[in-house]
């Protein structure tokens, strides 16, 4: 594979995101839901593909079908190695230019937060485990690592997804990664429709503190244009380009994280392998994917920096738009190769793992939400069931409609938060072992100890938190 074909790839995503982009703001329907461009341009990717035009072709006569659609086999292959690459470079810089502060303060401000997502995330896995056990495996005969796969793609999301693939063909579950990200696309589509419908309930019923008499997005809103006036700065420039330009310190740092996280993962490897993993002992680090160890990585390197770094040279927003580059182009890549053919074998397990994780998302944000948040429970509990549908970004999205001046204080705890959750679920340690976990030790163990994981949060969260209110 030359390198200009894989410049030539890379090139085609970019030029399906803009696609993507032109079509959110000319489809009513695309606007009026909050649809990412990359989502809409892999769909397309997808469709223009080998999945769907490469079929459809085989009706035509000798000569003009199209196996791969409008690309090639070694463009494919491209497409599906990227979001393995890509989400290494989101998880480093996932702290990096963020102060992190004093467990008491993190605990203070975000611990009903923790609490409620981490109830949601393991959730998702006593939910898709007790399926597994006992529907998915005896009657579909269906992979017990399947199991996992609802806290992969709805907390995790597509960069997740994607980015377990690996481990997934090395533990012979090859559908894994297309089922994942099958669910991680149901689950934005449906987290962005819900999100909005719940907030509308909420202010009927008059539960949001802030957000009495919504007003109606402007158009430009909608399509997803930033008015002129309102333009903020992307990045601020805290190195001279004279000497290195800034966009490229920045990248490089993230690549120092994910460099340390190598180095980690290498070392537990060794480790695991001349002690429990020895003599055909039971391996976890083996098949441990890179990016949660590239995301310790990056929190080592923010830790060094915010002891030695006097001249303050990492600016966070510069370090989101590297983070939503790689985002972009990693959903877009990672949709475009996603296999429907895989999907519509295993669809009776596709659709109930859909359905039975957004009812239990639903069904947090409504039930367990306003008993463990004591203030604000429709403004902060908003954004994480927009995370625990598996997108970050939705969740986000869902706050600034909700609390658009900050006076719940929503977003500053939902930031906290994430120092407590993603290093562990949602994309983390946790996120990343489960499978390899199952693997291992089957579902049943790591059934036993989900349970009392979500148990011990939702007691912290009942009795510490909710008797606050």
């Amino acid at each position: 594979m030359s390198a200009e074909l894989v410049g030539l790839s890379i090139l085609i995503l970019g030029v399906a995101l803009i696609v993507g982009k032109i079509l959110r703001m000319t489809v009513p329907v695309f606007s009026k839901y909050f649809l990412p461009s990359s989502i809409i341009g892999g769909l397309l990717v997808l469709v223009v593909g080998p999945e769907v035009l490469g079929v459809l072709s085989t009706h035509l006569p000798e000569g003009y079908q199209m196996e791969y659609g409008l690309f090639n086999e070694d463009m494919l292959r491209v497409f599906s190695s990227l979001p393995v690459i890509l989400i290494n470079l989101i998880f480093a810089a996932l702290f990096l230019g963020k102060k992190i502060p004093g467990f008491k303060k993190i605990w203070n401000i975000a611990g009903p937060q923790v609490s409620f997502g981490q109830t949601v995330a393991w959730g998702q896995y006593v939910l898709g485990l007790l399926l597994a056990l006992l529907i998915l495996s005896p009657l579909f005969n269906s992979n017990p690592m399947v199991g996992a796969l609802i806290e992969i793609a709805f907390e995790g999301g597509h960069g997740t997804s994607a980015g377990l693939a690996d481990t997934f063909s090395e533990l012979g579950f090859e559908e894994g990664v297309d089922l994942a990200l099958g669910l991680a696309t149901v689950g934005v589509i449906s987290g962005v429709i819900f999100g909005v419908a719940l907030i509308n309930w909420a202010v009927r019923k008059g539960k949001t503190n802030y957000l009495k008499n919504p007003e109606e997005f402007n158009e430009n809103q909608l399509r997803g244009i930033v008015e002129v006036e309102e333009r903020e700065e992307s990045g601020w420039l805290t190195t001279s380009p004279q000497s290195i330009e800034p966009l490229a310190f920045h990248l490089s740092v993230a690549g120092l994280a994910i460099l340390l996280g190598w180095g980690i993962l290498e070392l537990l490897i060794y480790i695991e392998s001349i002690s429990w993993g020895a003599n055909d002992g039971f391996l976890i680090f083996a098949y441990l994917p890179l990016f949660p160890l590239a995301m310790v990585g990056g929190i080592i390197v923010q830790l060094l920096l915010d002891r030695f770094d006097t001249f303050k040279l990492i600016d966070r927003n510069t370090i989101n738009r590297i983070q939503g580059l790689a985002l972009d182009f990693l959903i877009v890549a990672a949709l475009g190769s996603l296999s429907l053919q895989v999907i519509g074998t295993h669809l009776e397990v596709f659709l109930i793992l859909a359905i039975a994780g957004i009812c239990w998302n639903i069904f947090a944000f409504l039930i367990i939400a306003p008993r463990m948040i004591p203030k604000n429970w429709v403004e902060r509990g908003i954004g994480d069931f927009g995370q625990s549908m598996g997108m970050t970004a939705a969740g986000l999205m869902l706050i600034r409609i909700v609390d658009t001046k900050g006076d719940a204080r929503a977003m500053e705890a939902f930031g906290y938060k994430q120092l407590l959750f993603e290093p562990f679920v949602g994309g983390g340690l946790m996120t990343a072992a489960s499978v390899p976990l199952i693997y291992q030790f089957g579902p049943v163990p790591v059934l036993i100890f989900s349970a009392i994981t979500m148990v011990a949060w939702c007691l912290v969260g009942f009795l510490h938190f909710g008797r606050k209110k």
